[in-house]
């Protein structure tokens, strides 16, 4: 078995240097009978409230206060949210920032990092054409990197939502996780270890993890569906995979029309707008993918909420 690249001392001090910057999102606790399931406490951790709309800001903070930086700032690729997050940071801390995104990223998120103010470049079709344009960027800059997922900080930060929930509610039994390049449930993993479950949500049409599983290692997979502008990498990170299959209990995955029924339900019930990648965690339970066991403790993150499907001039 791999060893974690990242161990808890590492996200705990990263934690306490991050936070003044970031948000502690809320806890809600909701019956499921609420949603047409049968009765139990869901416990939703709602980071979509986080700066810059997902956990991302968690990750983008942790690389721009604990990695050297130059003066020609930093350059990320992006489907969306590591974008934003990255640009927010940032202008926060008064860095340069130039952003590569692909032509699926969501109209919601392209208008945010341009608000933000970074320099943004939008190529190719998939995050993968980003990612590629970016790195020839680095080339010829000197800019620093920060990767939206398999870079050690990165996994640090977004580890820092894990010690957060479990002092809010350190008595979780199971925690359902959305997966795209691996920073979130890396970072979740690494913290939580073998302590509680954690499952792997993912759209079918991105089985990142799951193929990267079946093979033992990272492989290619296919990188399309509702969630594409966040949860669909060519493949699962190289620092993060060894994370999941440590410490990953099962990946479940999901449909498209299931991601969106998940989205329409937290809408109805709770009045929560969460984009698609936002919502794939708890589509897993909503249709029924998963089969909670009786006096199952259930946390569910709700990881972003960066999308422009609310029309608010009516």
């Amino acid at each position: 078995m791999p060893e974690s690249a990242v161990v808890p001392e590492q996200i705990a001090a990263a934690h306490e240097r991050i936070k003044p910057y970031i948000r502690q999102t809320p806890l809600i606790t909701v019956d499921s009978a609420d949603f047409g399931l049968a009765s139990r406490s869901l416990i939703f951790k709602l980071e979509l409230l986080q700066h810059a709309g997902s956990f991302k800001a968690r990750g983008a903070f942790a690389n721009l206060l604990l990695r050297e930086i130059s003066a020609a700032g930093v350059v990320a690729a992006s489907g969306g949210n590591h974008g934003v997050a990255v640009a927010y940071a940032a202008r926060r801390l008064g860095i340069p920032a130039t952003i590569f995104v692909p032509t699926i990223s969501s109209p919601a998120k392209i208008k945010r990092i341009r608000e933000l103010g970074a320099e943004l470049v939008v190529t190719g079709e998939r995050y993968a054409d980003a990612l590629a344009a970016s790195e020839s960027f680095v080339a010829t800059s000197g800019a620093l990197p920060v990767h939206a997922y398999d870079q050690l900080e990165t996994i640090m930060g977004q580890g820092t939502l894990a010690r957060e929930l479990q002092q809010q509610e350190p008595a979780l039994d199971t925690l359902f996780v959305a997966v795209g390049g691996g920073g979130l449930i890396g970072g979740i993993a690494a913290w939580y270890g073998n302590s509680i479950r954690i499952v792997g949500v993912e759209p079918e049409l991105a089985p990142t993890l799951a193929y990267a599983l079946r093979a033992g290692h990272p492989v290619e997979a296919p990188a399309g569906g509702i969630a594409a502008d966040a949860l669909a990498p060519r493949q699962i990170g190289s620092q993060t995979f060894p994370l999941a299959q440590q410490f990953v209990s099962e990946v479940v995955l999901v449909s498209d029309d299931e991601i969106r029924a998940a989205q329409q339900a937290l809408w109805d019930t709770l009045r929560i707008v969460a984009e698609p990648g936002g919502a794939t965690a708890f589509a897993a339970l909503l249709s029924g993918r998963y089969q909670p066991r009786d006096g199952e403790r259930i946390g569910v993150v709700l990881c972003g909420g960066n999308t422009d499907a609310v029309d608010f001039s009516r």
